[in-house]
């Protein structure tokens, strides 16, 4: 390694790694952004629809605002049946009741998920299983602890904990409408939350909650759009994170590279100081 001044390396990282974490911190100002864009996009069309010349009237309800004139207004509890998980054995962490035949989901398994839950995490066995609630394939998940109003499309017959709850809507009512319609209401859903050590919800205040609900083929419509912009959103996030973690790379090899004498710094001042020379590799 050169004989370059210590001084002269930590000047040089602080400015380069400056400029690198100012990239990263837009990156995820960026993401934030998107996050905060589909919300809007979700609930828009799920309590406005799609047609902007449709003749609108009020809801009633705060999160609602106005809302097509021709969509009814209804609480959850009129919508779907809902029902909680179980696991009634405590400590729930009791190595005797796993590593069986049947899958386990909970809340991190929800929130893993993106539309569909393809995979589990846990097992429980016959034991296990005795002491908690079996869902149906199809059934729409909600973790109500820990990854408040996160959900999900069970793609399996499992069971699940007191965590998570399940609904299954009535007649003329889309499972993937549901869902939106859950993904609109959220910040509805966690007013109603009760705050003890972490927020959590229950059936009572779920079902309390009231939505809006268009018909059926209006519900189609606006799933294909969902689904259509949420793609878009995900695909631009995901683009977006990669961004980052090549920023996160870049950073390490420069230090790295700095520090070990793979870039020649002995030249470099900081801008506006006087003019200065590009670092240079230096030669084997």
């Amino acid at each position: 390694m050169p004989n370059i001044g210590i001084g002269t390396i930590v000047s040089f990282l602080e400015h380069e790694t400056a400029k690198i974490d100012n990239l990263i911190e837009k990156q995820q100002q960026l993401i934030e952004l998107l996050k905060e864009k589909r919300q809007a996009v979700i609930s828009h069309a799920v309590t406005k629809g799609l047609n902007p010349d449709v003749p609108m009237k009020d809801s009633g309800v705060e999160w609602l605002g106005e809302v097509p004139e021709h969509w009814s207004i209804k609480s959850y509890r009129y919508a779907c049946l809902i029902y909680r998980g179980k696991f009634g054995h405590r400590p729930r962490n009791d190595p005797s009741l796993y590593d069986g035949d049947y899958p386990f989901i909970q809340t991190g398994d929800v929130a893993r998920a993106s539309k569909f839950i393809e995979t589990y995490s846990q097992t429980l066995n016959e034991k296990g299983k005795a002491v908690s609630q079996l869902f149906p394939s199809g059934t729409l998940m909600m973790a109500i602890a820990a990854n408040i109003g996160d959900t999900a499309i069970l793609g399996f017959e499992a069971y699940a904990p007191d965590s998570v709850v399940g609904f299954k809507p009535y007649q003329n009512l889309h499972l993937e409408f549901l869902r939106y319609s859950f993904m609109a209401a959220l910040p509805a859903l966690e007013q109603t939350s009760t705050q003890s050590t972490q927020a959590n919800l229950n059936i009572d205040r779920i079902g309390a909650v009231k939505a809006v609900f268009p018909p059926l083929e209006e519900q189609l419509d606006i799933i294909n759009y969902l689904d259509d912009m949420l793609y878009l959103y995900y695909s631009i996030e995901e683009n977006t994170n990669q961004a980052i973690q090549l920023l996160q790379e870049r950073r390490a090899a420069l230090i790295s590279a700095a520090v070990t004498g793979k870039i020649d710094v002995r030249d470099w001042v900081a801008p506006g100081t006087q003019e200065s020379e590009e670092p240079q590799e230096v030669s084997a």
